[in-house]
């Protein structure tokens, strides 16, 4: 587990090293050779002890093999010279995925990209659970990906009883993805902070069928509505005329009239009128 260390301020061991230095000198100036030397090695021994961390960065110490804590507080330290100090950046970082293929609920192939923004929030696991911590976000956050399709189709054309889909689940998908990359990334101490879907397409060897299916079914539902619209006018022409006693319509005529209305609300072109100037029949 992490744990903070509570390091020597620099400064301090700074004045002692010039002071060091300065018994170093007067030492050889008085002809003390041997002295001298002890404390030019004990001078040379301490500078790799200092350390300085910036602010929004840590210093994971080690001393043979033990972890001996972490310094987060930012500042110029000096620390036990035999330790190794590994510095790890407690900044957030972006990873802005390049669009992967993936299967979806239902097998379609589709690209899928994502932006993560995450940071270091325990120093030991992430020094110490894991190789290579930065790496690991990379591999987690694809494996994620992948599972996160297989959750969903990519629309409710194939699964019209699917509730959430990728292309139309928004936040709730956001939310489930931002769940299952916080769950693969505790065990390297990352804390992620947003994860989001910013790139979502059909695979290209199914994009221009699935274009089309999507057309399809966009020309019917269009139909259906005009229909339905025309079916309302229709009948309401039919009863305004009844109400308003306008003219008497048996049931051939009315049949003409709902076809002949039928035809001119419902074509694709415009209707080229003809004038009958004699008798209906």
């Amino acid at each position: 587990m992490e744990k903070l260390y509570s390091a020597k301020s620099g400064y301090l061991f700074v004045f002692l090293e010039v002071v060091l230095l300065g018994v170093v000198l007067f030492a050889f100036m008085r002809g003390m050779a041997i002295p001298a030397v002890f404390l030019l090695i004990a001078f040379i021994f301490t500078l790799p002890g200092f350390v300085i961390v910036n602010p929004n960065e840590s210093a994971v110490l080690v001393l043979f093999g033990a972890y001996k804590g972490t310094i987060k507080k930012n500042g110029f330290f000096w620390v036990n010279p035999f330790f190794v100090k590994k510095k790890i950046s407690l900044r957030a970082r972006n990873l802005d995925s390049e669009p992967i293929k993936v299967n979806d609920k239902i097998g379609n192939p589709v690209m899928i990209g994502v932006v993560l923004v995450w940071r270091v929030k325990e120093t030991f696991k992430a020094a110490f659970d894991v190789n290579d911590f930065e790496h690991f976000v990379n591999i987690q956050t694809e494996a994620a990906i992948r599972k996160l399709a297989g959750l969903y189709p990519y629309d409710n054309f194939e699964d019209e009883e699917a509730e959430i889909t990728l292309r139309s689940g928004g936040e709730e998908v956001n939310d489930e993805l931002e769940k299952e990359v916080t769950e693969r990334l505790a065990i390297a101490g990352i804390e992620v902070m947003e994860a989001r879907i910013n790139y979502l397409a059909y695979a290209q060897e199914i994009a221009q069928a699935m274009l089309k299916r999507q057309q399809a079914t966009a020309i019917v539902a269009a139909r259906f509505k005009i229909v339905e619209g025309a079916v309302s006018m229709v009948e309401m022409a039919l009863e305004e005329l009844s109400k308003k006693e306008i003219v008497e319509l048996d049931e051939e005529r009315k049949a003409a009239m709902v076809s002949n209305l039928m035809v001119v609300l419902c074509g694709d072109k415009e209707a080229a009128p003809v004038v009958n100037t004699g008798s209906l029949y």
